[in-house]
C-alpha cells in the first residue's frame, strides 16, 4: 500500500472543536462493565429470567442480533439497543415487558458515571477558553449528566443525528453547530477509522488521541499524533499566537 505524507496541523485556520467522547475523555470499557453490573443486580431482582439471559453471553449476543435484524432502523443508536434488547429479554423470560423503561434507567445512570482521564478536564479548560466546543459522539453520553456540560456549547450524536461516524454528513452537521464551515474545524478523537478517517472526509483537520500506542495502517495520516490531551495542549502553546 502506498500511503501519502501526513499533512501539517495549521492552527490558525481553526476556529471550532469537534470532539470524541468514549475513550477519548475517558475510558468506555470499564464505565460500561459497571452499567452492566448495575443492571444484572437490579434485574436479578425484579426480573429473574431477563437477568438470566444476559448472564450467558451467547444469549444475550443472540438478543442483540435478534434486535438488529428486526429493528434495522435503531442500529446506530445505543439507547434504543439496549433498552429493546432488554425488553426483548423480558419476553423471553415471559416476565413483564414494562420493566424495560426503569432497568435501562438503571443502566443509563451508571453508565453516565465516568472516570475521566487525568487530561480530560485541564485540555478542556485549555480548548474552550479558545475555541467552541461540539461533543460528536457515536455513543449515548450526555455532556451534561457526566458533569462536562459548561465546556460545550452544543453535542451531535448518532442517535438524534440519524446516522454516525465516519458519515461526513454528522461531522458537517457538528460543524454547522458550532456555526463555521468543516474546513474550520479540528476534530479530536481516539478511533482511527470512525474518527480521523471521517472527519478528513469532510473536509477537518484532525488529530489523533493514541493512548495505547496502536500503529497506523491507513493510507490517509491524521494532521497530528498526540498520546494525551495534555500533549495536545503543550503543543497548541508552542505553536499558538493565541495561547
Amino acid at each position: 500500500m502506498r500511503y501519502s505524507p501526513a499533512p501539517m496541523l495549521d492552527i490558525s485556520k481553526i476556529r471550532a472543536i469537534t470532539l470524541d467522547l468514549d475513550d477519548t475523555l475517558w475510558p468506555i470499557w470499564p464505565t460500561i462493565e459497571r452499567a452492566e453490573k448495575a443492571l444484572a443486580t437490579w434485574l436479578g431482582q425484579q426480573a429473574p429470567g431477563a437477568a438470566a439471559v444476559f448472564a450467558d453471553p451467547r444469549a444475550r449476543h443472540a438478543v442483540r442480533e435478534q434486535v438488529v435484524r428486526t429493528q434495522p432502523g435503531i442500529g446506530h443508536d445505543l439507547s434504543a439497543l439496549r433498552r429493546e434488547s432488554i425488553r426483548l429479554a423480558l419476553h423471553h423470560a415471559s416476565e413483564d415487558t414494562d420493566l424495560a423503561e426503569p432497568a435501562f434507567e438503571v443502566f443509563f445512570a451508571e453508565r453516565m458515571r465516568v472516570d475521566l482521564f487525568d487530561d480530560a478536564r485541564p485540555a478542556l479548560e485549555f480548548l474552550a477558553a479558545r475555541f467552541p466546543i461540539v461533543a460528536l459522539s457515536n455513543g449515548n453520553a450526555d455532556v451534561g449528566r457526566v458533569g462536562l456540560g459548561e465546556f460545550f456549547t452544543a453535542a451531535v450524536n448518532a442517535r438524534e443525528f440519524g446516522v454516525g461516524k465516519p458519515d461526513p454528513r454528522i461531522f458537517h452537521a457538528a460543524a454547522m453547530a458550532a456555526g463555521v464551515t468543516s474546513d474550520a474545524v479540528l476534530h479530536i478523537g481516539d478511533d482511527a477509522a470512525l474518527d480521523v478517517l471521517g472527519a478528513l472526509s469532510a473536509g477537518m483537520q484532525t488529530v489523533w488521541v493514541n493512548r495505547s500506542e496502536h500503529l497506523w495502517t491507513h493510507e490517509q495520516h491524521p494532521h497530528e499524533t498526540v498520546a494525551t490531551l495534555s500533549e495536545l495542549c503543550d503543543l497548541w502553546s508552542a505553536n499558538s499566537p493565541q495561547a
